[in-house]
């Protein structure tokens, strides 16, 4: 079996989706030949095209954008579509991540996916609503299963263990296990420090144009 794990996150390095996908790849193990791409831009490569042609299952990771798809990626599931690379044996699998810390904030943007999946002819897997994403590409590294990752890694363990057997699930969703204030503490505290090292102070925020 031939799984594709697509990054859609804009980021070149440091994203969320990149440490998400970094545990799929891990828990499919030796299951399955693996290949990586990482969408970037609004369009797919001919090469890319190709990878994604030979797919038994894709697994799509991206951050969370108002409420949807980032539209980069978008545009990429557009040009997959046009491309006519139908294979209804492939299935589709999602997680997208947000800054919420409810990971069933990303399911309009599950749905975005699962829609797309099955207009462009593939057959819908199930996604993973992955709450506390601010944090996820902060954290040190820690075994699988334990610590703040461990609800989340459950998820993408049923996931991995399901695509494998060329499964459907239900949309899941986790959120990082570490109770809600110490999440929104963190947050802010990022924000002050990102505020600080730009010279200027929270107070600023407010500040209107003349």
């Amino acid at each position: 079996m031939r799984a594709v794990l697509i990054n859609g996150s804009p980021k070149v390095k440091d994203s969320a989706s990149a440490v998400l996908l970094g545990k799929v790849k891990e828990l499919f193990g030796s299951r399955c030949e693996i290949e990586e791409l990482h969408f970037k831009k609004a369009s797919v490569s001919e090469e890319d095209m190709a990878k994604l042609k030979e797919a038994d299952v894709m697994v799509f990771a991206y951050p969370l954008y108002v409420d949807g798809i980032p539209g980069h990626l978008l545009s990429c599931l557009m040009h997959i579509e046009k491309a006519g690379l139908q294979n209804r044996d492939a299935l589709i699998y999602g997680v997208c991540n947000c800054g919420f810390y409810e990971g069933i904030q990303a399911e309009a943007a599950l749905g975005i996916l699962k829609n797309w999946s099955i207009k462009a002819g593939f057959i819908w897997g199930g996604g993973i609503g992955v709450g506390g994403g601010g944090c996820i590409a902060m954290l040190p590294k820690i075994p699988t299963g334990k610590g703040p990752m461990a609800s989340i890694d459950k998820e993408l363990m049923q996931m991995t263990d399901n695509a494998v057997n060329k499964a459907s699930q239900d949309n899941r969703y986790a959120n990082v296990n570490m109770p809600r204030f110490v999440y929104k503490q963190a947050a802010q505290m990022g924000w002050r420090q990102a505020i600080k090292s730009n010279g200027l102070k929270a107070k600023d925020l407010d500040r209107r144009p003349e």
